[in-house]
């Protein structure tokens, strides 16, 4: 089981702050394929990602228990 947490704009289109994966040993490329086919997520390609608290790219692999975190750009002022 993956645990998926969402941050600003993507929480919002999600409903959830965190929701669960069943599914192990794929890219957080395979990840977003899949979370893009079940929510509407128009910048989770702009989002910066981590697993387990370390930033990843798009070939990062996700282990069984790992905690992926989505986090879109934020801006302000």
């Amino acid at each position: 089981m993956i645990e998926v947490l969402f941050f600003a704009g993507l929480q919002e289109a999600v409903g959830e702050s965190k929701i669960t994966v069943e599914d192990k040993n794929i890219t957080v490329k395979q990840l977003k394929e899949k979370l893009l086919k079940t929510y509407e997520l128009p910048h989770i390609n702009q989002a910066m990602i981590a697993i387990n608290e370390e930033y990843a790219t798009d070939d990062t692999m996700i282990e069984n228990g790992d905690t992926v975190a989505f986090i879109p750009p934020v801006s302000g002022g």
